[in-house]
């Protein structure tokens, strides 16, 4: 896994994709679908950064807005995704 925390890591791509769309400056808190920052293309692109970056597996049933809403829902879903790795791992 790269350097720096998942919210680290997911701020980067978030602001990477901002400054695509002419946006500088996001928020940890801010609506990225509703600012415009990720679309329904920029989901895919961001779920495959999460699967190669930090090794989770994301159905398609997870793939909802409510888990995409911002850097820090994407933070708490995929921490969530890794302590249920981990637990996983420590049964075996």
């Amino acid at each position: 896994m790269a350097d720096g925390s998942v919210k680290d890591q997911v701020r980067e791509f978030v602001l990477e994709n901002a400054r695509s769309k002419g946006i500088n400056q996001v928020s940890d808190e801010q609506s990225l679908m509703e600012s415009g920052i990720i679309d329904s293309l920029a989901i895919f692109r961001l779920v495959a950064f999460l699967e190669d970056n930090f090794r989770v597996r994301i159905s398609d049933d997870e793939i909802i807005p409510e888990n995409f809403q911002s850097v820090d829902e994407i933070e708490k879903f995929v921490s969530g995704k890794l302590a249920k790795k981990g637990e996983a791992a420590s049964t075996r």
